[in-house]
């Protein structure tokens, strides 16, 4: 009989959430995240999702969340108590992540973070640093010995568009993509190279000093909504995995299945 889980990581803008059939990745999703939805509400959704592909809510035999919007977390336990008849894993305090947490304050870091982690550990091995391209631009440095060390979180691409379009009375919103050049002819082109270069410029120089005090040998990975734009224009950036926060849900909880 096949074993679903259902892994899903909740963030400030969107939810991305994937379903793994015996371990394999069969199918993933990206959906907006609603910080006022109720278990009910989640519940249609993905039954509305599995329902594309043939499958029903009823399937799934685990879940996994992690969540940076608290209350969430919340109504995914309520999800999984009432349609799934299970618990939920929910990443926190008390999960065992086989990763180490050196910051002075471990239970600040976010679930996304540390379930980053986990996976660029599991492909790159340790020193690593890794670049989350969401609604914040984090970046996470581990040591040799897999130990999650802290790291830095600027603003992410969309919110910086977001505020400067709102602060900007002649500045309008643009669609973001790749620029043809760094000196842009119009408006819009001077917003998309400031940016998404900018962006890369940023990522490049906090890369590399992270590197500095890390020592030699430092693999890098990036992961997020816009790794695929910016991480091209990077000098710094080895590797691109969108999935890469899927892939350490599944690692978390195959590490506290074992428990």
């Amino acid at each position: 009989m096949t074993t679903f889980l259902l892994a899903i990581d909740v963030g400030n803008t969107h939810t991305v959430a994937g379903l793994y059939a015996d371990g394999s990745l069969e199918e993933h999703w990206r959906l907006a995240t609603d910080p006022r939805a109720t278990a009910d509400q989640l519940a249609a959704a993905y039954a509305a999702l599995l329902s594309l592909r043939g499958g029903s809510l009823s399937d799934i035999s685990e879940m996994i969340v992690s969540s940076v919007v608290p209350p969430v977390a919340g109504q995914y336990r309520k999800l999984s108590r009432r349609y799934l008849e299970t618990e939920t894993l929910v990443v926190g305090p008390g999960i065992k992540t086989g990763l180490p947490i050196l910051t002075n304050n471990p239970r600040e870091v976010g679930a996304d973070r540390i379930v980053n982690a986990v996976a660029a550990l599991d492909i790159l091995g340790g020193p690593c640093v890794v670049v989350d391209f969401g609604t914040a631009t984090t970046f996470c440095a581990i040591s040799a010995d897999g130990e999650y060390l802290g790291g830095a979180i600027a603003p992410g691409l969309e919110v910086s568009l977001d505020a400067l379009t709102a602060r900007a009375a002649q500045l309008a919103r643009v669609e973001l993509f790749e620029p043809e050049a760094v000196i842009g002819r119009t408006t819009a082109a001077s917003l998309r190279s400031g940016l998404v270069l900018g962006f890369a410029g940023l990522v490049d120089g906090m890369v590399g000093r992270m590197k500095n005090e890390l020592g030699g040998g430092v693999a890098t990975i990036a992961t997020g909504g816009f790794a695929s734009l910016v991480a091209p224009q990077t000098a710094t950036l080895d590797l691109v995995d969108p999935l890469l926060t899927l892939k350490g849900l599944k690692l978390v909880h195959e590490r506290n299945q074992k428990q």
